[in-house]
C-alpha cells in the first residue's frame, strides 16, 4: 500500500532546510533509515544530494543519490525509502523520463517503500504536473507524472492579496481555469503545510492549511489535522 509523504516546501522563512518539516518526516518513516534522494529538479546534482546527506544525516538517516547510481533502475527498486527534492518540476520530470524511472519509481511506491517529496517532488507524485507553478525551461515528452495519488496539488499556494495592484491572474483563477478542462482535485498547499497518505487516510499536516479545489464546486479551507480522505476518491468523471 504506497505512503505518502508530500511537502509544500523544503524550507520555511525563519528556519534552515527540511527544519519544519523535521518531526513529521521522522514519524512517517519510522523505523527506515536508508533513503534514496532524487535530486533531479536542480541542475547541481552533486550540491544538493549533498545537502541532503547532511541534513538527512543529522536525523539518524543515511543518503544515498539516485544520479551516482551505476544504475538507476536497480538503486529505485532496492530504496528502502524514496526521497524526491524540489526545485523545477519540468526539469524533474524530463530527467525522470530520460532515465526510464517512472515505471521503477511507480513500482517500489506500489510495493510500499515510503515516498517523500518536497514542491516539485510532491508535483510529480500527482497525475500531472498541470499545476505546477514553474516555467517549462525543458520539455519533458509529456506531463504525465508517477500517478501515485490521483489528485494533483499547488506547492507554495498564495491567497490573493486584497491590497495588490498586481492584475495577473490569482491561484485560484489558475486552478478554476485548470478545472476548465481537467478533472482530479486540486489541493492549494500553503508554504509550511504537507499532507500524510496512508489509504484510505489523507491527513493536513503543518502549520499552515490548505485550499481544497474541485470541479463545478466552491473552494474549501482546511487547517492543519484535518482529514481530507475525499482526495483518494479521486474526480467525478474522467480527466
Amino acid at each position: 500500500m504506497p505512503r505518502l509523504l508530500l511537502i509544500s516546501n523544503s524550507t520555511l522563512h525563519g528556519s534552515g532546510y527540511l527544519d519544519h518539516c523535521e518531526v513529521p518526516l521522522r514519524e512517517f518513516l519510522g523505523p527506515v533509515r536508508r533513503v534514496l534522494f532524487v535530486p533531479f529538479a536542480l541542475h547541481d546534482r552533486d550540491a544538493y544530494a549533498a545537502r541532503a546527506r547532511e541534513r538527512l544525516g543529522r536525523m539518524g538517516l543515511t543518503c544515498a543519490s539516485v544520479h551516482d547510481a551505476a544504475d538507476p533502475a536497480a538503486a529505485v527498486a532496492s530504496a528502502e525509502s524514496i526521497f524526491i527534492g524540489g526545485g523545477n518540476t519540468f526539469r524533474l520530470l524530463e530527467a525522470l523520463y530520460a532515465r526510464d524511472l517512472v515505471e521503477p519509481l511507480r513500482r517500489r511506491v506500489a510495493e510500499g517503500a515510503p515516498y517523500v517529496g518536497t514542491s516539485a517532488g510532491s508535483n510529480v507524485a500527482c497525475p500531472t504536473i498541470k499545476t505546477t507553478n514553474d516555467m517549462p525551461i525543458v520539455e519533458p515528452p509529456r506531463f504525465e507524472a508517477l500517478g501515485l495519488v490521483p489528485f494533483n496539488i499547488n506547492p507554495h499556494y498564495q491567497d490573493a492579496d486584497p491590497r495588490s495592484r498586481h492584475q495577473g491572474e490569482t491561484r485560484e483563477e489558475r486552478i478554476r481555469e485548470f478545472h476548465e478542462e481537467n478533472a482530479p482535485h486540486v489541493v492549494g498547499l500553503r508554504e509550511g503545510a504537507m499532507l500524510r497518505i496512508e489509504p484510505p487516510r489523507v491527513t493536513l499536516l503543518g502549520s499552515t492549511g490548505a485550499r481544497l479545489f474541485r470541479r463545478g464546486q466552491a473552494p474549501a479551507e482546511h487547517g492543519p489535522g484535518d482529514s481530507l480522505d475525499v482526495l483518494l476518491e479521486g474526480p467525478p468523471h474522467p480527466a
